[in-house]
């Protein structure tokens, strides 16, 4: 095991990690910028470098001041929890290359479904489903009519290189492809200073579904079952559960297999994600692996009663899995509300500022991930990300009741927050029917129902 991690990020995901080596003894060291000084990770942590000012360029995503913080405090290994430089090959190279462990997977393996071209046409050798579409990278706009009309409108243009929704376009009928064509690559141009795009066939009213894996160093790799992320706002979740209510026994097997297939062809270690889509009527398709820790694995937690960072720092660290697929139980329901520091009736706007109050709920099954206190500022430079309700009952219906009870008893002022809107999503018959899908929400708005 580690002697000492290195945490490179902030908020709830820092706080997260510091409190998995604490129960581990591993001495945990958090940078931070300048805003940041006072967060609530850097005071629980044992130690904390202050690596630069607020612009994430300058702090957060500058990996030589990141090394120089590991070097500083003689960390063994490094944490990069979600988001900045959790995913980036180069960063996890030159741990290697500086003997310090990564605590995720293999440059290569990130690479490998980073690109999401690549990562499909792995799938598809490892014989995991995915959705049919173009034979590689689109060439240009007449390449890109050709294989629409091939395929059948409507079609979905997609970043390689992609991520969020961004340099990604639904193209509904021929007479906008060329449009659509070149507006993806331009925002894949401008967001990933990579401007490949693909094509599939884009299925209508889909459910994003998730497999949560573990793997070790060893080959040994487990599932941990599904969480359905379907309820999202332009790409990005806001609602999280497990397990998904249109999923049997059977589908989960067979998902839970492909979920373990993506992870053995690129010879995945730690902890990860595969997504998939699951169409209406009953067909899957592999969509992308996240090789990091999500946002939302504290619903897994609660219902397999693992925990994931700890297990990931244990695989990272070189330990077996104690675990095999049989292993795994998964008890009652659970439901993630993420709380973000946003004005719906602005269009979700951030709104950061002093938290003037901060009043978390309490009771049976329910759980806090926030680094938010009364006092502390939101900083205006970074994820709106502020904190997320988990809740955990026998049943579905009893985890929706719970949610909603927590949320009444959430209260938080000085900023705006979207934990009205959560409560009002919860409340929709379509949410408690379990009738959604990935753009509900905006359906929804659009027509006045949120």
């Amino acid at each position: 095991m580690f002697q000492r991690i290195l945490i490179a990020n902030r908020g709830e995901i820092a706080l997260r990690i510091v409190r998995a080596c604490r129960e581990l003894g591993v001495e945990s060291v958090v940078v931070h910028s300048e805003p940041d000084r006072d967060s609530l990770p850097v005071q629980l942590a044992d130690r904390a470098v202050c690596i630069g000012p607020a612009a994430a360029t300058e702090s957060y995503l500058l990996v030589d001041r990141v090394f120089a913080a590991a070097e500083i405090c003689g960390a063994d290994a490094i944490h990069p929890g979600y988001g900045f430089l959790a995913e980036n090959a180069d960063f996890a190279e030159a741990c290697e290359a500086c003997n310090i462990c990564f605590i995720g997977p293999s440059a290569e393996a990130i690479r490998g479904m980073g690109n999401k071209a690549s990562a499909r046409a792995t799938m598809i050798e490892a014989g995991v489903p995915v959705v049919p579409g173009s034979e590689g990278l689109l060439t240009d706009e007449d390449h890109a009519m050709a294989t629409a009309k091939a395929m059948g409108f409507p079609v979905i243009i997609k970043a390689s290189a992609g991520g969020g929704g961004r340099g990604m376009r639904v193209v509904e009928e021929e007479g906008t492809l060329v449009q659509n064509y070149h507006a993806a690559r331009n925002e894949a141009l401008n967001s990933f200073a990579n401007g490949d795009v693909y094509m599939e066939r884009f299925i209508q009213r889909p459910r994003h579904i998730e497999f949560q894996i573990l793997a070790d160093k060893h080959g040994n790799i487990v599932h941990l079952g599904e969480r359905d992320c379907s309820l999202q706002r332009r790409h990005q979740k806001l609602i999280e559960e497990t397990p998904s209510i249109v999923i049997d026994d059977v589908l989960r097997k067979r998902m839970g297999e492909a979920a373990v297939a993506a992870a053995r062809a690129v010879d995945y270690a730690t902890a990860g994600t595969v997504e998939f889509l699951l169409s209406a009527e009953g067909e899957f398709f592999f969509m992308e692996m996240n090789t990091r820790i999500q946002v939302e694995h504290p619903v897994t937690e609660v219902v397999t009663g693992i925990d994931l960072v700890q297990e990931q720092i244990r695989c990272a660290a070189g330990e077996h899995l104690a675990l095999e697929q049989e292993d795994i139980r998964f008890d009652g329901h659970a439901i993630e509300i993420r709380i973000n520091a946003e004005c719906p009736e602005r269009g979700f706007a951030p709104c950061p500022g002093p938290i003037t109050l901060c009043c978390f709920p309490g009771g049976p099954g329910v759980r806090i991930d926030s680094h938010v206190y009364s006092g502390c500022v939101i900083p205006p430079y970074y994820d709106s990300l502020i904190g997320k309700v988990i809740v955990h009952a026998p049943t579905r219906d009893e985890a929706l009741a719970r949610a909603r009870r927590a949320l009444d008893e959430l209260h938080i002022e000085g900023i705006e927050t979207t934990t009205e809107f959560a409560a009002k999503l919860l409340g929709t018959e379509a949410v408690r029917k379990g009738q959604t899908y990935t753009k509900f929400i905006e359906d929804a708005m659009a027509a006045g129902d949120l």
